[in-house]
């Protein structure tokens, strides 16, 4: 009798603990990671559902990798248009430092993103999954990265769009400014470019526009907090 009591307590413990246990193996671990580059577009080229929909993606991408209990915003500007006001993608970000998937410090405040001192590079601007991004001499060449900022992180000014029509465009009309992951030119003779504000897309806001000019529609997230 004895034996069957204690066998019968010893298998309620095991039950009881199963939903902690299970509980616990749920849980998120938060990782270094403060800065990753988008593995994938949301799926309508430069039309990201404006900011509020780019940063969702940031947050829904972060969280696949344990890291969604941050705040995630997309590093984008926007244009002034109507009684809406310009947006700089440098006043998004939070102060960092940031770090990529592997721990690795890429900036340590806005000001040092915004200089030549900064660490992004074709190996260090890397995924939420730690995967380095198709560049040039790559196929296919992925390096624009979507931005539709100036170099120090500004908006343009209004008039010409330079942000898809803040975002939200993906047809034939409009532009996007994207800058260059990896940092090098599309040609010999201008081997270095900008990581923020290179070039602006051509023949409009599809993702096979983006595609034309070494781009997939991919763009960059940064921890706020």
């Amino acid at each position: 009798m004895f034996k069957r009591l204690a066998a019968l307590s010893a298998g309620l413990a095991v039950l009881a603990a199963q939903p902690a246990l299970a509980q616990e193996k749920a849980k998120p671990i938060e990782g270094p990671m403060t800065f990753f580059v988008t593995s994938v577009n949301p799926g309508k080229g430069a039309d990201l559902g404006g900011l509020k929909g780019a940063d969702k993606h940031c947050q829904d991408l972060a969280k696949t990798q344990g890291a969604g209990k941050k705040t995630w915003r997309a590093y984008l500007s926007t244009q002034a248009a109507g009684k809406d006001k310009a947006v700089n993608a440098r006043d998004r970000i939070g102060k960092g430092p940031w770090k990529n998937a592997k721990g690795e410090v890429v900036a340590t405040s806005v000001a040092d993103l915004h200089s030549p001192n900064n660490k992004l590079t074709k190996q260090t601007a890397i995924t939420e999954r730690g995967e380095i991004v198709k560049g040039r001499g790559d196929t296919p060449n992925m390096h624009d990265v979507l931005t539709g900022s100036q170099d120090d992180g500004t908006a343009f000014p209004p008039g010409e769009d330079r942000t898809c029509g803040n975002w939200t465009k993906s047809g034939a009309e409009g532009a996007a400014f994207v800058g260059h992951h990896d940092r090098i030119g599309l040609n010999d003779s201008a081997p270095m470019k900008s990581w923020n504000s290179s070039h602006a897309s051509r023949g409009g806001c599809s993702m096979d526009a983006l595609k034309s000019t070494g781009g997939a529609g991919l763009y960059y997230c940064f921890a706020v907090k």
